[in-house]
């Protein structure tokens, strides 16, 4: 949801207002700053405007195929109905020349049987877009372990699994979400403190859709100098370039790829082997 996406469907909003609702110190402030941004999408139709929005964005930037997370655990506690958002944000994906898959996703640090719920609407949606399940949040206070029986669940009514870890959690964590049957890990960068679980990863293929801008903004690593993605590629662990929140970490795909090369020293060799990764380890085969 970029400013202009925001006035576009509260056009009663300042650009001062907005700009300064994107502007944050820290993790809380960007937890703060996203929930400011969820708080203006209100209707289906608000849904469509950011989904058709960012679907131009990634085509200008020749994006083919993107599996986008959709945080119904976010909409279902805003009291929203899921269908109609989710019939809005798919008409719109359909008409895209991007081709669009979704993850739908609950929050973690929320009661279980809210997770529930997120599971069977994902489920329900199975052939109709959706392709995985997954969970994002607190770490610390909703512990993936705690999902291993709705993870299993979830496989068997035909879902991919993924999971947020090792971002604001340390290694544990991405053990955790592996123990329960992730398929990738999104972040993961605190692997990079357990060389058992660098190997792990490795050995087994196991990627990590890395998003450099967002550890930078969110306080995951002090500086992009001090990111670890050089160390974990070099470790032999399977790296997917990613955006997180695209608009609130004011970056592109485009702008990952060009920091990955300008800081890291990623060769056009390594960058397209980077790409060919986003396509291996896709949910649905292109």
């Amino acid at each position: 949801m970029e400013p202009e996406t925001i006035r576009e469907i509260a056009p009663g909003l300042s650009r001062e207002e907005v700009e300064a609702a994107f502007a944050y110190p820290d993790f809380l402030g960007f937890l703060k700053s996203y929930a400011w941004v969820c708080r203006r999408m209100t209707k289906p139709g608000h849904y469509a405007i950011a989904t058709r929005r960012l679907l131009e964005r990634l085509h200008e930037q020749n994006v083919r195929y993107a599996e986008i997370t959709l945080s119904a655990g976010v909409v279902l506690f805003k009291k929203e109905e899921f269908p109609p958002i989710y019939e809005a944000v798919q008409r719109e994906a359909v008409r895209s020349p991007v081709k669009v898959r979704w993850i739908v996703d609950a929050v973690r640090q929320f009661p279980l049987d809210d997770a529930r719920l997120v599971l069977d609407l994902a489920a329900e949606r199975v052939g109709d877009g959706v392709v995985a399940f997954g969970i994002g949040g607190d770490e610390a206070r909703g512990p993936a372990s705690l999902f291993k029986d709705l993870y299993a669940e979830a496989r068997d009514r035909g879902l991919r699994l993924t999971a947020h870890a090792g971002e604001s959690a340390g290694a544990e964590s991405v053990w955790q979400a592996l123990a329960i049957g992730a398929e990738r890990i999104g972040h993961g960068v605190r692997s990079i403190d357990d060389p058992a679980l660098v190997e792990h990863l490795a050995k087994h293929r196991i990627p990590l859709e890395v998003c450099l801008t967002s550890n930078v903004c969110t306080g995951v690593v002090r500086s992009i100098e001090e990111h670890p993605v050089r160390a974990l590629y070099d470790g032999g662990v399977p790296i997917i370039l990613n955006t997180d929140d695209p608009a609130l970490f004011h970056t592109t795909l485009e702008r990952e790829f060009e920091i990955a090369s300008e800081v890291f020293g990623f060769t056009e060799t390594e960058l397209e082997g980077v790409v060919r990764n986003g396509f291996e380890f896709a949910f649905e085969a292109e």
